[in-house]
């Protein structure tokens, strides 16, 4: 895994704190530097850099993604490769995941209606595009400031797991 980041610049973006770490990836709350932008980067781990084949992969899929234009899709910003770093920007949402959010406690009838009205659509806009999610989970559902629900990670994980 790689070492923690924060402080440093990769590209056009500061990355600030650790926001969260998985055993392919560490995400950091940044700063987009040309426009003064807080954002989310994906640092995917130095291991699978190293692999043309994933890199390969890795930007079909977030070539993929990005034009998904939908209220309830993360959108992704921007991509690239620093030596052994891949990363992925995104936009910021500071509500957490659904996993965090309906741990412990059940969610209200009227926030799940909410919740999986929003999901459904982004992923029908994403179903009507030819692409599959392929690993929706809550972990993989963000939530905004307001609880609105957005995909994210559709594929990604798979790629990743796929290099292991």
């Amino acid at each position: 895994m790689n070492p923690n980041l924060a402080g440093q610049v990769i590209d056009n973006y500061q990355l600030i704190e650790v926001m969260g770490r998985g055993g392919m990836a560490v995400v950091y709350r940044a700063r987009q530097l040309n426009i003064e932008r807080n954002v989310a980067v994906k640092v995917m781990s130095s291991a699978l850099a190293g692999s043309p084949d994933f890199i390969a992969r890795f930007k079909r899929e977030a070539d993929l993604i990005a034009k998904l234009e939908h209220p309830h899709i993360l959108p992704i910003y921007d991509y690239g490769q620093v030596g052994e770093y891949v990363y992925l920007v995104v936009r910021l949402m500071e509500g957490g995941s659904l996993d965090r959010r309906i741990r412990g406690k059940p969610l209200p009838l009227p926030d799940i209606e909410k919740l999986m009205t929003q999901i459904a659509g982004g992923l029908d806009y994403a179903h009507q595009h030819g692409i599959v999610h392929r690993d929706l989970k809550p972990n993989n559902v963000l939530l905004d400031n307001l609880g609105n629900a957005y995909l994210m990670d559709f594929g990604i994980a798979r790629l990743c797991r796929a290099r292991r």
